[in-house]
């Protein structure tokens, strides 16, 4: 059996690696760098800059700890020659892997030209592959607006990685998740920051309880949060940027960035000539299986518009394998519940949700047990001299079963998994509580909010 894979990010390559484990023959056609543009190009590289961030925060704040006389410098080429080897590393990590599966890496592009045939192209010319299975996994890449000119001073998520210099004063668009991100990242390093938010709450899909503390945290840097307010012209004044809203607000900076979603890469897949449906958006609808309408052809990560997640695309690719193979009858098998995908925002305080929400909840009429815990109460957030933040957990009272949880503070991405695995594996709250966790640590007040 022969599995063709265009598009060699998370869900790339973890379909590949595990079919080849699985005994398949695996064709992996990249184009740019094998673990994904949109993670080592996006993700890996904001939490770069992220983290050099956070530790000049972290310097900034030792003198309450008894350490005097520090300060930070930065200096943008450091982060950048870092920033590079980390991205290389992972890479050449992913190809070692890759090579010792066996499995047969293209530089080039993929094209379906039949239900059955890839054409890859390449520098040396075109090859066609006949596949029994085909997976299509090209990722998304920044959305443009049209009346936005690109240059060295208007600039999408991938050209700030970081900038030729540090922005003096950068105008995001955008209030998501990667806005709030760039908010935060640019602020940490010194750059003045002015946030343009359409809404009236920042990262207005998330909790508000979540958001008023990130927005408190903002403004305490320093950040002008623009509610209410939609950009909808650029414009450059000599080293000016010059940002125009529908409200008649006018915002003026050194730079500006966009952040305000992506457009999946499925124009040139060959989706017509091979008869995969595309929708209006340009994703590639899929079942629970992730195919396609072609049954034999799958879709995956941001293609197939599903969560935008990293971790979410590895678990397709892996499902995906299963199902070519058949392993998926043969062993038990989980359907993939997006609803119950963790995720996080690297800012700081660092933010992440699992499962249901509470606004979702009062919004369907759905009784729940809400419990909420500070980390002002907890004894190594005040060691950690951050006690911002809380963690919240929703379970149901009548079973105690968790169905989702909030955190806000300090390793909230981490602290998540323990919700993340009570709300896939059906826990119930008393589980949690009768842990017998580390003290002192963060961790604890995930049981006393469970209690």
């Amino acid at each position: 059996m022969r599995f063709v894979i265009v598009g060699g990010g998370p869900a790339g390559t973890e379909a590949a690696t595990h079919a080849a484990r699985l005994g398949v023959e695996v064709v992996l056609i990249e184009r740019d760098i094998i673990g994904g543009a949109a993670n080592l190009w996006d993700c890996i590289p904001s939490k770069a800059m992220i983290a050099t961030g956070g530790a000049m925060s972290y310097l900034n704040g030792v003198g309450a700890m008894g350490v005097g006389d520090v300060s930070g410098h930065l200096d943008l080429d450091v982060v950048r020659r870092r920033i590079g080897a980390i991205t290389g590393r992972l890479e050449s990590s992913t190809e070692r892997i890759l090579e010792s599966q066996q499995v047969e890496m293209v530089r080039g592009t993929g094209r379906l030209t039949g239900p059955h045939t890839v054409v890859a192209t390449t520098d040396a010319g075109e090859r066609t592959y006949v596949a029994d299975a085909v997976m299509l996994s090209t990722g998304s890449r920044p959305r443009i607006p049209e009346w936005v000119a690109l240059d060295d001073r208007v600039l999408t998520t991938r050209d700030a990685y970081p900038p030729e210099v540090l922005p003096e004063h950068l105008v995001v668009i955008g209030s998501g998740v990667t806005g709030v991100e760039f908010v935060h990242m640019f602020s940490s390093l010194g750059s003045r920051v002015t946030l343009i938010v359409s809404r009236e709450q920042v990262l207005p899909r998330k909790d508000p309880e979540v958001a008023a503390v990130l927005e408190e945290d903002f403004l305490a840097r320093g950040v002008r949060l623009l509610k209410g307010a939609r950009a909808i012209a650029i414009e450059r004044e000599g080293d000016t940027v010059v940002v125009r809203c529908d409200d008649g607000r006018v915002v003026e900076g050194s730079h500006a960035l966009l952040a305000i979603g992506s457009i999946p890469n499925s124009e040139e897949l060959g989706c017509d000539e091979a008869g995969v449906e595309v929708d209006k958006g340009g994703y590639i609808p899929i079942n629970h299986h992730c195919q396609t309408n072609v049954e034999h052809i799958y879709a995956a990560g941001d293609l197939s518009g599903k969560l935008p997640l990293s971790s979410v695309a590895s678990m397709q690719g892996r499902k995906i394998a299963e199902h070519v193979v058949g392993g998926h009858s043969l062993v038990a098998h989980r359907h993939l519940n997006y609803d119950k995908a963790a995720s996080a925002i690297f800012t700081d305080p660092e933010i992440a949700d699992v499962g249901l929400a509470e606004a979702d909840a009062f919004a369907e009429g759905r009784k729940i047990r809400v419990t909420k815990v500070p980390f002002a109460a907890s004894a190594k957030a005040l060691i950690n001299n951050d006690s911002r933040g809380f963690v919240k957990i929703l379970s149901d009272p009548a079973t105690g079963v968790v169905l989702g949880g909030s955190i806000v503070g300090q390793h909230a991405a981490e602290l998540i998994s323990v919700l993340a695995v009570a709300v896939t594996a059906g826990l119930k709250v008393n589980d949690i509580v009768e842990s017998m966790l580390v003290h002192p640590a963060l961790s604890e007040a995930l049981a006393e909010a469970a209690e």
